[in-house]
């Protein structure tokens, strides 16, 4: 089966790098579907869940951060703020960080400061659906 080469690179670490069959990626106007041999382009990336299918038919899920996706020549590269697999996440401090936003969003603020708790508050609604998914650290 025909591959492309995936790397993943987060703001503190490569989170991966090797062969891939496919790849699902969340962007601002709905997810995006990546397979071997696609155009050549640059992807902008939402905070959401990116699946990678590294053998047949076995799908790995990742939590994302903002950033986009680079493809040329058979070879794809995220930057990502962040990338964290199920098993990464503490649920218990993301409910936290819920928490916090939720009652930061009913404060007032300014323009810069609610998009960044918005912001936050996506952070943390994403790891929480992809932890809770997985029935991870319950």
């Amino acid at each position: 089966m025909e591959t492309f080469g995936l790397k993943i690179i987060a703001s503190d670490r490569v989170f991966y790098e090797g062969r891939c069959l496919s790849l699902v990626i969340p962007a601002p106007d709905g997810e995006k579907g990546i397979l071997p041999r696609h155009e050549n382009m640059v992807i902008a990336i939402d905070v959401g869940i990116a699946r990678m299918e590294l053998k047949e038919g076995e799908w790995t899920e990742v939590a994302v951060g903002t950033g986009f996706a680079e493809i040329v020549n058979n070879r794809v590269t995220l930057l990502v703020d962040t990338a964290e697999r199920p098993e990464e996440i503490d649920i218990r401090r993301a409910q936290e960080q819920r928490e916090r936003a939720e009652e930061q969003m009913r404060q007032k603020q300014s323009i810069q400061e609610y998009y960044h708790t918005q912001a936050s508050l996506a952070r943390a609604m994403n790891r929480l659906r992809l932890a809770q998914d997985k029935k991870w650290n319950l």
